[in-house]
């Protein structure tokens, strides 16, 4: 690796050519055996065929009585099929049944009880039903043997409950992607800081994330900014399929990660044409993936979301999916430095819809967007924390723009909604 403290950072990588070299390596091949219980968003490494019929039995479709169809031919308003009601159902004799009971035995069709009238003992039936007429076959939902799912699908609440349904109660699934969280800093502390020290944040926000996106979090201790134990704290963690380091990254005396990384294994990326966060690095030691977040907390944020959050989801074998967004009407201008992607804090407000105004020529100008308004929290200070916790969201600004101007309608990412 060059030198980077006597380069800086004159060249910074775009963040999809970074991205590309982190996500260079293939998905992880371990697999384990889940119960229901436990698997909502797990994806799955083996094909789920149904272990069951559903329904398991032929079932009333709807609340009526269970009747032998050709007692009912002819039945018609004016000349109502009569039949007994029982218990059980034989020649003219009908038994009641309601949406989602077995079919008794020697029926095979079912009567709404709409059609139909008990008087003095007899049922009087006003419609005739063909044979399977309302009954609910067996397998009609799905057959056994049926395939439901195949590997790579990611399983939601809807697709556990059909698996119960079809018998099954354990499914084999991707093994969540390891992941260590390393906080580094010397002036890092966890409870009442001096003057000069910091609390730590940014192990408990990037390891709650990474668990949201599907890891598995070891949440490692405080290391101070020292060489030897840095490299320690970076071998000790090999075993995983990640190691997150927070601090350290850029290019100054005690931002020493980088370079216990590359000796270790390769820096593939330093320095990312993004803002906040443009100190952050990529590399690689042995078959561990690092990622080396710098320290402010909205810059760890920001490119835990760009990086972090897509190395997760392409380990486990996840789609990663773009997060929500809602159009508002920018509220002030935001300044951006062409070449470099942005991400601008917001917080939306209901927008005050003004009264329609006539142009010169008589007619009705556009009315302005009456949906949300986004206001800029801050556009700069990477760690200023409650710039983002207090943030709706965030508004991208593209590298080939310089800025976005008032009143133009932006897209506001909810980056942290729940997967």
């Amino acid at each position: 690796m060059s030198d980077v403290r006597e380069s800086g950072f004159k060249e910074r990588t775009r963040v999809e050519a970074a991205r590309d070299r982190l996500l260079d390596i293939d998905p992880i091949d371990r697999t384990e055996q889940v119960s229901l219980s436990v698997c909502d968003g797990r994806t799955l490494a083996e094909p789920v065929d149904a272990a069951r019929n559903v329904p398991h039995y032929p079932r009333a479709a709807m609340d009526g009585w269970a009747v032998r169809a050709e007692d009912t031919f002819g039945a018609s308003d004016r000349s109502p099929a009569v039949l007994r009601p029982g218990d059980a159902v034989g020649p003219d004799t009908a038994a009641r049944v309601h949406t989602g009971s077995e079919l008794p035995e020697g029926a095979d069709a079912v009567v709404m009880v709409e059609q139909t009238e008990q008087l003095a003992g007899e049922l009087e039936v006003f419609d005739a039903v063909a044979e399977s007429e309302n009954v609910a076959p067996v397998g009609e939902d799905v057959e056994a043997g049926q395939r439901l799912y195949d590997p790579g699908h990611q399983l939601r609440p809807s697709d556990l409950g059909l698996l119960k349904a079809t018998g099954i109660d354990e499914v084999e699934v991707v093994a969540e992607p390891e992941v260590a969280v390393i906080p580094t800093g010397e002036e890092l502390v966890q409870s009442d800081p001096a003057p000069g020290e910091v609390i730590e944040t940014n192990r408990f926000t990037v390891s709650r994330l990474a668990e949201r996106w599907g890891a598995e979090v070891t949440r490692r201790n405080i290391v101070t900014d020292d060489h030897e134990a840095l490299r320690a704290a970076v071998q000790r963690d090999l075993t995983r399929d990640v190691v997150v380091t927070t601090g350290g990254s850029s290019v100054g005396e005690r931002d020493l990660i980088p370079e216990v990384v590359d000796e270790l294994g390769e820096v593939l990326v330093h320095g990312v044409a993004l803002k906040p966060g443009h100190p952050v690095a990529l590399g690689r030691v042995e078959d561990t993936t690092v990622v080396m977040l710098p320290g402010y907390p909205v810059a760890a944020i920001v490119n835990a979301v760009q990086f972090l959050r897509p190395l997760i989801k392409h380990l486990g074998r996840m789609p990663l999916n773009p997060p929500p967004t809602q159009e508002a009407t920018l509220a002030r201008k935001i300044r951006s430095e062409p070449g470099v992607r942005t991400f601008v804090r917001v917080k939306l407000d209901e927008s005050v819809s003004p009264h329609d105004t006539e142009e010169s020529s008589g007619e009705q100008s556009e009315p302005r967007d009456t949906g949300l308004e986004a206001t800029p929290t801050r556009a700069s200070g990477s760690g200023v924390l409650s710039s983002v916790a207090l943030a709706d969201g965030w508004v991208v600004v593209e590298e080939s723009r310089e800025g976005i101007p008032e009143g133009e309608t932006v897209a506001v990412q909810n980056w942290e909604y729940h997967e």
